[in-house]
């Protein structure tokens, strides 16, 4: 349709759909605005304006202060009574923080539910968190959102509250049926799903978002994460044999690490090696004093255990001096429940809050989008797949209070 028209038009018909994707639910009429696509269909102007304002605030692991606010003042304004759990270093501990400690709080994570009790049958989760560098919210073809975060995980954020608000709208849903919890850390080790076990609450049912292309994975890799260092002796580059290069003494161990044969499993397919960072000396001209990388394992088969022993007798080999500091005690391949009909099924290379979560509930993941974008600098979605994912959400919900 558009080749059609001049290029103002286009110029004016684009800046208009912006405009409008920008409009959100009135707080307390609930009145939605309404968008067409190229097809003129009616778009939901609330989970579309809504997802936005989520993507809009750069929210890098540890800085996850604002967009927490924005997602509470939203949630209370649509009457759901949300709670914040602190999860700033300075109010962990052996003392329970105070109300004042969670105001002043630099990261919380966000119980909410619909009524006045806590305990619910069904828990839908996400994280608020994104891995850096921010790339700004910008809309493409009409149909495409782009920028940080929106599709790991704002995207399902947004879809999950829309999903659950369409039910209690409906009357299909009720106070006690679902609770929601949207924590941050996720994509640094999980510090904030851990945090919420202090939470002391059960439920029938975990709904977790992350992308899975809107199907249903059945399971997805282990992770083993560590940080390897070694200390050398800095020195003139024109008298090596006076000092020792930390570089030097760093990448044999970095070669026998990533010729390692770790184990595979027909499901998983095969464990993998990243060698995602390394830094090492201050100048070409000065022998290395320190060096070190960080190495992230992706489990097909066997536990974290058995990985690390294998990595610290390579290590050895190399260079008995060298350091390793294993960032958590990692998992092996996690189990994921599947039986919800009418989902296509999907088997994901990456990790998730799922082994985080404590407790022995039924545990599914679903989200729009694909992992194969995400953390890139062409994160994106369609319009389409997060409302396909608002009713994905919807009948996952549905079906897990029948059982």
């Amino acid at each position: 349709m558009l080749s059609s028209v001049s290029s103002w038009y286009q110029a004016w018909w684009l800046a208009s759909f912006q405009l409008l994707l920008s409009a959100s639910v009135d707080a307390h009429s609930g009145q939605q605005q309404q968008l067409l696509n190229n097809g003129g269909q009616v778009l939901s102007g609330s989970l579309l304006g809504f997802h936005r304002g989520l993507v809009e605030i750069e929210s890098i692991t540890g800085n996850e202060k604002a967009v927490g606010r924005y997602l509470a003042d939203y949630l209370s304004g649509h009457n759901f009574t949300v709670e914040k759990q602190s999860v700033d270093t300075s109010t962990t501990g052996e003392r329970i923080p105070s109300p004042q400690d969670v105001a002043d709080s630099e990261r919380f994570n966000l119980l909410a539910y619909a009524g006045s009790s806590s305990k619910s049958r069904v828990l839908v989760s996400s994280h608020i968190d994104t891995v850096p560098p921010f790339w700004p919210y910008e809309v493409r073809n009409s149909k495409e959102i782009w920028g940080r975060g929106t599709v790991d995980a704002k995207g399902c954020v947004a879809a999950q509250i829309t999903a659950v608000q369409e039910l209690l709208t409906a009357g299909e849903i009720h106070p006690g049926d679902v609770a929601f919890l949207f924590v941050v850390g996720e994509e640094t080790g999980g510090d904030g799903m851990r945090k919420a076990n202090d939470l002391s609450l059960t439920w029938e049912t975990a709904i977790f978002g992350e992308p899975t292309d809107l199907k249903l994975a059945s399971g997805h890799k282990g992770m083993l994460g560590f940080r390897i260092r070694a200390k050398g002796k800095a020195g003139h580059s024109g008298y090596p044999w006076l000092s020792e290069s930390a570089n030097s003494m760093l990448i044999p161990a970095l070669a026998a690490i990533d010729k390692l044969e770790l184990p595979s499993s027909e499901k998983y397919g095969n464990t993998t090696i990243n060698i995602g960072r390394m830094e090492g000396g201050v100048a070409a001209n000065v022998i290395a004093e320190a060096a070190s990388a960080q190495v992230a394992i992706r489990l097909a088969s066997g536990t974290a255990e058995d990985a690390k022993k294998m990595i610290l007798d390579a290590v050895a080999k190399v260079d008995k001096r060298l350091e390793l500091d294993f960032s958590s005690e990692g998992y092996g391949p996690v189990y994921i429940d599947s039986d919800v009909e009418g989902f296509e099924t999907i088997v994901v290379n990456y990790g998730t809050d799922i082994p985080n979560l404590k407790g022995d509930h039924k545990r599914y993941l679903y989200g729009p989008g694909s992992i194969l974008v995400a953390h890139s600098d062409h994160e994106h979605l369609t319009v389409d797949d997060l409302l396909t994912a608002v009713e994905g959400y919807k009948r996952l919900i549905r079906a897990t209070l029948k059982k």
